[in-house]
């Protein structure tokens, strides 16, 4: 099975780790990059179940707490704080020392290579994954800089250790349904225009059209495309079993205090890839 990346998106993987198993399915292997790094290392330390009934605890407050901001020039936050919120839980391993063989994929900012780590420290292997590019601080190693692995290798299906009989899964969320959410904002944006609240009016005049169309949203939607599509280049190399694609119009990289929803998603859209995966089997 391989996790990809995707941020709080990423949360949609324990609900299709939970839906795998509650239709018979034996996971015997996860390769996982960034938030599915993450995941996936959890699930191999057999912790995946406290993890998400700890993330219920998370909202806006706490991920402020949780989120150790730095004054670097190339990193906003330093990324110590949250590995070692889950460590509380999650005990930190050699990888090679798992109940499950797992593997976490980062890349080295030098050199622009993929590194895939198999054994060693798991919340080093994860820290290194899921150093999201200015956001967090790049891991040092070896005299390597390593960054999110979504960089290289966003849903890493090539890096599962394999066994004769076994299927390929692979949990897509890098995906965005931009079509979807640019309505949803649209349909707001008309109903704030035709409020009759005179304080609404008067901010309507207040707020330009299109704010959050700026440099930032212009960058983060570039380097999602570009994950996008390195994802699906490698589905059509992998030719997965079952690609569960979730692709979302209402939750973003940050909505990590909506875990729930996210999971039910996880779910759903499991369930429906899991359907049409059998029923191609039968005919």
């Amino acid at each position: 099975m391989a996790l990809s990346s995707g941020g709080a998106r990423g949360l949609a993987h324990i609900g299709a780790i939970e839906e795998l198993e509650a239709q018979g399915y034996h996971i015997t292997s996860v390769a996982g990059c960034s938030m599915g790094a993450l995941i996936g290392g959890v699930y191999a330390a057999g912790k995946l179940e406290v993890f998400r009934e700890w993330m219920k605890t998370v909202n806006r407050k706490k991920m402020l707490e949780l989120t150790d901001f730095s004054f670097s020039l190339n990193h906003l936050a330093k990324g110590t704080r949250i590995i070692e919120a889950i460590m509380e839980f999650v005990p930190d391993m050699p990888i090679e020392d798992l109940p499950l063989p797992y593997c976490a994929v980062a890349t080295d900012w030098k050199s622009g290579h993929e590194v895939v780590f198999r054994k060693g420290s798991l919340f080093e292997a994860i820290r290194a994954s899921i150093s999201l590019p200015s956001f967090y601080e790049p891991v040092h190693r070896d005299g390597m800089i390593l960054i999110d692995g979504g960089v290289t290798n966003p849903i890493p299906m090539n890096r599962v250790a394999r066994h004769q009989g076994d299927i390929l899964v692979g949990i897509d969320v890098s995906g965005h349904d931009y079509e979807t959410e640019s309505e949803i904002k649209q349909e707001l944006e008309e109903k704030r225009k035709r409020s009759t609240s005179l304080s609404k009016q008067i901010i309507n005049k207040l707020i330009p059209d299109n704010l959050d169309f700026n440099h930032y949203t212009m960058l983060s939607r570039v380097s999602s495309l570009m994950i996008r599509q390195n994802s699906i280049l490698m589905a059509q190399l992998m030719k997965p079993d079952i690609l569960v694609d979730i692709q979302m119009s209402r939750y973003g990289s940050f909505d990590y205090n909506k875990s729930e929803k996210l999971i039910a998603i996880g779910r759903q859209k499991t369930r429906q890839a899991i359907e049409k995966y059998q029923a191609a089997s039968v005919t």
